[in-house]
């Protein structure tokens, strides 16, 4: 992958996916953990931050949507084999949401959201 000046963004940036909708509903979360993975597969494992509806996604024993949407757990478990870890979430998320920290899957740490994204040259949303 190359910007716009011809560099290669896989292997001199740094890269953050932010995941930020509902792991049910919608491809969104998906798309950015294969996003994550097509990093990781290019030898740029990148961090991701889940965020707003997102952290959604990193909820304990993730049963099938209402519609019989694949949960994320199975892609987000296997995560570690590509050295994408840990898995970064917004406390303020969570709390909206009314959420505790010991609901998430294992491996989850909690992040200062300006400085993890301060941090990272390239930033993807999803």
């Amino acid at each position: 992958m190359y910007d716009r000046q011809g560099s290669d963004i896989m292997n001199s940036r740094s890269i953050l996916v932010i995941v930020r909708h509902p792991p049910h509903g919608t491809s969104w979360v998906r798309e950015g953990l294969e996003a994550a993975l097509v990093g990781a597969a290019l030898g740029q494992p990148p961090t991701i931050l889940f965020s707003g509806d997102g952290v959604l996604a990193l909820l304990a024993h993730q049963q099938r949507g209402a519609l019989g949407q694949k949960g994320s757990a199975a892609m987000l478990e296997g995560l570690s084999l590509y050295d994408i870890e840990p898995l970064w979430y917004d406390q303020r998320s969570l709390e909206t949401r009314g959420m505790e920290v010991s609901q998430l899957m294992p491996g989850c740490q909690q992040a200062c959201v300006a400085d993890l994204i301060a941090r990272h040259d390239v930033v993807m949303s999803f």
